[in-house]
């Protein structure tokens, strides 16, 4: 099963003047009824009651808890979910249950008791049913995909066995419907090798398995060179781990985002390119084929894989129609790439990069790096970039000097500096990775304003320290990477955690997708221990933000507990409100039928919602 782009021909570079965008027509509507809002992930509403002269008028208007209240202590739900709303009702998982609400008032209608296992806590799916079928919400809960009636909460067992799939390995995620398929990634285990982390495919109708695209090639199929010897043999990683993925309607194409291999630090047992990890691979979402891959990093040394799917849109340069995509990586870049042939719209160049000391290590002798869009967060660090007093505090300054001296020789080569090696028990270079291992922008995605044409991206800027050196006897593999105590670079003061390099430790970028470059980046959330005038440093997150048609953008994400409206036009703040938990997840809007249109955010333990006065 393989079909390779060859040509601008084959692969329709221009198909015509399309328009891409079912999403407009969803955004039209009142509903948010996905995800992200619409298959293309662009996170967009076209609603505009609430806007710049307005907003900050905003209030709570309703708080439904996501706990189990039968646990001790009442477990927490730790949700990142984004609910859905369809015809008029709102879906959403709790800890231990999914739930039917009235978005107007937040009472429920129906609920699901998950006593089998714990449902995900991202979300849920709608499949609109058939003649034979009515209309079905489907959700994970570790190797189970089950399908509930949408108007009872009842299982619906005429899908697959009493109405679930055991999915074997497990996905803890939001499944992605379109038409009469349903699409899962899996959640392979960091542990010993054999988990498999192919994206599969099932009838939405039946349960009967469709389709499964190998993300480590097997023997005969497209990139299996790309790993060398028997490299590829119970590999794990490289697997479809996003919460959500996306649909280009108008082609049937789906986009897979696919994971750096496991283990991510050594790779001397698998020398080669190692496809398709760390790759946005595109297939035919009805059979499943091959169509085109763009690889982001070749042969990971360190887990920045793309962690979430493309957001999709057409961009128009000399009155010509070009069908693109962005796709971020936690290594800091944004990828605006053709989403029919998976060519750099802005040029790619394969750059020298640092290389391994590490014995038996095969580090990949270039990485491709966009030549537009610049990256999204910090990927280098020198010694000059260490905090000052003038920056934060005297406090914060002199305990992250304290940290870097008690570290010693810190090693950055710039971006994609391996781990350096250093015999067990001996002192060496410590390296110095930016972004750290938690990645600059993580698993909201990208968001995307089809009005000016920007696409919107959350990062964080933080360090990671290690280093690699010979593992205990009888290990599976010869080296294993190390780090300190504490493993990245940052201390805590007053509970709350300080990068030890210069703000802004959390930003916010938005980009032509016009022309690749930079509009606006501003930092996004406050450290409130540090002196008045000095706060606004940026905090870490990694969930997406929010656009609508009234050129506002909602975000949470960082860890200050906020939620904040910006003017998606300048990046100004407009709005900000002080939530209970933090909100690490990506909020939604939609038009309730009293005619206000609201604001909604998981904040942990509660979903949130916000509206204006009557």
């Amino acid at each position: 099963m393989v079909f390779i782009c060859r040509s601008l021909l084959i692969c329709g570079l221009f198909f015509g003047f399309s328009n891409l965008f079912s999403s407009a027509l969803l955004a039209q509507q009142s509903d948010w009824p996905m995800y992200r809002g619409n298959l293309e992930g662009t996170g967009y509403s076209a609603l505009s009651q609430i806007n710049a002269s307005n907003v900050n008028n905003l209030s709570e208007a309703w708080n439904y808890s996501l706990v189990d209240e039968n646990a001790d202590n009442g477990r927490g739900a730790n949700s990142q979910a984004t609910p859905i709303v369809v015809d008029g009702i709102m879906y959403v998982p709790g800890a231990n249950r999914i739930a039917a609400l009235d978005p107007v008032t937040g009472v429920e209608i129906w609920r699901y008791s998950s006593d089998a296992g714990t449902p995900s806590r991202r979300g849920v799916s709608y499949w609109p049913g058939d003649n034979n079928s009515s209309a079905r919400i489907f959700f994970t809960s570790r190797r189970r995909l089950v399908a509930l009636d949408a108007s009872s909460g009842e299982i619906d067992t005429s899908f697959g066995n009493d109405g679930e799939i055991d999915l074997i390995t497990p996905y803890i995620s939001v499944p992605m419907v379109y038409e009469n398929v349903i699409v899962v990634g899996a959640n392979t285990p960091a542990g010993a090798a054999g988990g498999i982390g192919n994206a599969r495919a099932f009838d939405a109708r039946s349960g009967e398995k469709l389709w499964e695209f190998s993300s480590v090639p097997q023997p005969g199929e497209f990139g299996h060179n790309t790993w060398e010897g028997d490299s590829w043999v119970g590999r794990l990683g490289a697997n479809a781990w996003p919460f959500y993925f996306t649909v280009d309607t108008d082609r049937d194409t789906l986009f897979i985002p696919l994971a750096s291999p496991i283990p991510f630090g050594y790779g001397g047992d698998r020398p080669g390119s190692n496809l398709f990890s760390n790759s946005v691979v595109a297939v035919n979402i009805h059979s499943g084929e091959y169509l085109w891959h763009f690889q982001t990093i070749h042969h990971d040394l360190w887990d920045h894989d793309p962690p979430a799917p493309p957001a999709l849109f057409d961009i128009e340069q000399n009155s010509t129609t070009i069908p693109a995509l962005g796709i971020t990586t936690k290594s800091g870049y944004l990828y605006i790439l053709n989403r029919v042939t998976g060519e750099s719209i802005y040029g790619v160049e394969e750059r020298p990069m640092p290389q391994s000391n590490v014995p038996g290590e095969q580090t990949f002798a270039t990485q491709p790096i966009p030549v537009k869009p610049p990256p999204m967060a910090r990927v280098s660090y020198s010694a000059t970039d260490i905090v000052t007093a003038a920056d934060t505090s005297a406090e914060h300054a002199a305990a992250c000097t304290d940290l870097a001296e008690n570290i010693g020789e810190i090693y950055n080569a710039g971006a994609f500096t391996p781990w350096s090696y250093r015999p067990r028990g001996t002192p060496g270079p410590t390296t110095l990775l930016f972004p750290g291992l938690v990645g600059g922008p993580n698993w909201g995605g990208a968001a995307f304003d089809p009005n000016s044409k920007l696409i919107f991206v959350y990062a964080t800027n933080a360090g990671t320290f290690g280093w690699m050196e010979e593992a205990e006897d009888g290990a599976d593999l010869p080296y294993v990477r190390r780090g300190p105590r504490p493993g990245n670079f940052e201390v805590n003061l007053n509970g709350q955690r300080m990068p030890c390099q210069k703000p802004p430790w959390g930003q916010l970028t938005a980009v032509d997708s016009t022309t690749g470059d930079i509009v606006w980046r501003e930092p996004i959330g406050i450290t409130e221990s540090l002196p008045a005038g000095k706060q606004n440093t940026g905090r870490p997150g990694r969930a997406a933000a929010l656009v609508t048609g009234s050129n506002l953008l909602f975000i949470a994400s960082t860890d200050d507990n906020r939620l904040r409206a910006l003017e998606s036009s300048s990046g100004r703040q407009l709005w900000v409100t002080e939530l209970e938990n933090r909100g690490n997840a990506n909020p939604m809007t939609y038009m309730g039928s009293d005619g206000n249109q609201y604001l909604v955010i998981a904040a942990s333990n509660s979903l949130v919602t916000f509206k204006l006065p009557d």
